[in-house]
């Protein structure tokens, strides 16, 4: 093999159930925890749109139509309380300030939390309000108090959504009440949860709330999960007659925090019924495998006129990847380089290429650095270096 030729070398991975021996190679592009859509398994859902994601990872496991526009309903309501979180967290304003209700969010039908006209509430009841009882009279103080109008934090929602990433949502009101082009899609809704989940922790068990009482009047929580299915703390429900049944859920087992959304259902059985199959299923076939820490050597790859013989390849960043326990079990990891690599190197130079392959998986490539400075071999080593090619036809990689 000329030096020109993609060398690939063997690389011990360490997963999560242990050793194992697999292929190594080397050069590639990075995140810190790899994304892949992992989907090695194919599960069918009765919901016409349906979406399945590993938080640690934002691995897609399994996906029915989730770009496709629809109606939102109160899911959409996780907007308003994302950009609310936003003012506590940057302290615009506090769980104690107080809120006007006006007649117009007094007079709000569908789900109510019942304020009272002329009166003040305070932020922490209000959000209460929205994420427990899914209050369309709460979101309408809340986006009276934070803009000139509804229709103009209605607005505020849309731009800010464009900036977290959800590029199919355009918002028309704050309570998703049925509107022309009040829209999103299941993948917007998942990569909101996600970012309402990893943004802020601190009030993120509010949406494990099961009740709250409000004006004397006590309502449960519509969120099915929280009382069937074990490790569930969280999101939102919808319904509208034009919607269907919606659920936007998270749960976790075992250290693993899956999202899951499912929309256009046909009854609140159903919708409960599927999601709970639909977490089962992803936790079950589906597992995280953490690979490498970041600085850890991959591999060591030979030298051509360097003062040592090797050159140990590291990893930038800690790699965790979730497959389906199938996938990982015929995973291959190689290092793969142009060698020997000539001298001299320093330290962090890209020298290599980690890819990862298994069934079902898209291709990881990532990007090996050379974890020491490896200096040239001095003149007389250069020479024999030479020689011994010329007799020997072999690459001399390090001084005598």
């Amino acid at each position: 093999m000329s030096s020109t030729d993609p060398q690939r070398r063997l690389v011990a991975a360490r997963l999560a159930a242990g050793f194992v021996s697999v292929c190594a190679a080397a050069a590639f592009a990075w995140t810190v925890a790899a994304t892949t859509d992992a989907q090695a398994a194919v599960v069918e859902t009765v919901a016409p749109q349906a979406i399945l994601i590993d938080l640690a990872t934002g691995s897609v496991l399994m996906e029915k139509d989730s770009d496709q526009i629809i109606e939102p309903a109160s899911m959409s309501k996780l907007m308003l309380i994302y950009m609310l979180f936003e003012r506590l967290a940057d302290g615009g304003l506090t769980m104690d300030d107080t809120l006007p209700v006006s007649e117009t969010a007094w007079r709000m039908g569908g789900s109510k939390m019942f304020v009272g006209v002329n009166t003040r509430v305070t932020v922490s009841d209000l959000l209460r309000g929205i994420i427990v009882q899914s209050g369309n009279d709460a979101c309408i103080v809340v986006a009276e108090a934070l803009a000139s109008s509804e229709l103009a934090f209605a607005q505020m929602m849309t731009e800010r959504g464009i900036e977290l990433g959800l590029r199919n949502s355009v918002f028309k009101n704050s309570t998703g009440w049925p509107a022309d082009g009040h829209v999103m899609t299941a993948a917007d809704i998942a990569r909101l949860a996600e970012r309402i989940i990893r943004d802020f922790p601190q009030y993120y068990s509010m949406f494990a709330e099961t009740s709250f009482t409000y004006n004397e009047i006590r309502q449960s929580n519509r969120n099915p999960l929280l009382y069937s299915y074990a490790g569930a703390d969280g999101l939102k429900t919808g319904h509208t007659e034009s919607a269907g049944y919606g659920l936007v859920g998270s749960a976790t087992r075992n250290g693993r925090r899956l999202v899951l959304v499912v929309t256009g259902l046909e009854n609140e059985q159903q919708r409960a019924r599927e999601a709970e199959r639909l977490l089962d299923w992803g936790f079950r076939e589906f597992a995280n495998y953490a690979l490498f820490r970041a600085g850890e050597v991959v591999a060591d790859a030979p030298l051509w006129l360097g003062d040592t013989a090797t050159v140990p390849l590291v990893i930038q960043n800690d790699l965790t990847l979730t497959m389906s326990r199938a996938a990982r079990r015929q995973m291959t990891v190689t290092a793969e380089y142009q060698g020997p690599i000539p001298a001299p190197i320093q330290s962090g130079q890209q020298v290599a290429t980690l890819v990862i392959e298994a069934p079902d998986t898209e291709t990881i490539r990532l990007p090996l650095y050379a974890g020491a400075d490896v200096g040239r071999l001095g003149l007389v080593g250069r020479l024999g270096a030479a020689l011994n090619y010329l007799v020997w036809g072999a690459a001399q990689t390090a001084a005598p």
